[in-house]
């Protein structure tokens, strides 16, 4: 007897369009265990003894993407660490090689349903990530010199990839510039409509 394949949702916008946000309340509401690339790059990188934390620092440091096999695996021993059944997966894919390296190493082992696209505004995008720095949020990219990497990496790499999901029909985009709660009325919309 087979084990059902455990459904995953991607988690895509720009720094600062409100992903962590939302997948808190999408975990609250709707029992999805939440896994951000980012946080799993930052936990690796500060673990004690790892093998990849000078590599992904010098990557993060820049505003680059971290190698697909490394986050590939993180985000494999998480999704089997906790258990469960049901993830979104923030911030990844990001680029073309993150989405090659995924299809080879996990395509079968996940059952895809789509990307829970959050659409903001640049401008709305950086005063976010700026006022999260000023409140210390304790992540070494919410300045200015570095935001200005990851957004032109952001256009780079990850917008084609989400054009490349709405070209399959697999994108549901939401406009992530109003405030968090009117955003979360239309993520609940999606995810109520897709059968969760």
């Amino acid at each position: 007897m087979s084990v059902e394949k455990p459904k995953v949702v991607f988690v895509l916008g720009g720094p600062g369009a409100g992903k962590g946000t939302q997948c808190s309340r999408i975990v609250d509401r709707f029992q999805f265990t939440h896994l951000s690339a980012g946080d799993l790059l930052r936990e690796e990188r500060s673990r004690e003894g790892s093998e990849f934390g000078n590599l992904i620092e010098d990557y993060i440091r820049n505003g680059q993407i971290v190698p697909v096999a490394v986050t590939c695996s993180l985000l494999e021993n998480a999704m089997k660490a906790s258990g469960k059944s049901r993830f979104l997966i923030d911030g990844f894919p990001r680029n073309q090689d993150n989405l090659d390296g995924w299809n080879r190493q996990m395509s079968e082992k996940v059952d895809f349903q789509f990307v829970l696209f959050f659409d903001c505004g640049e401008d709305v995008c950086v005063k976010r990530c700026l006022g999260r720095g000023q409140s210390g949020s304790g992540r070494t990219d919410d300045n200015l010199d570095s935001l200005k990497k990851r957004i032109s990496t952001y256009n780079n790499d990850s917008l084609p990839i989400i054009k490349y999901f709405e070209g399959a029909g697999q994108v549901k985009r939401i406009d992530a510039s109003p405030d968090a709660e009117q955003v979360f009325g239309e993520v609940e919309k999606i995810l109520v409509a897709s059968g969760f």
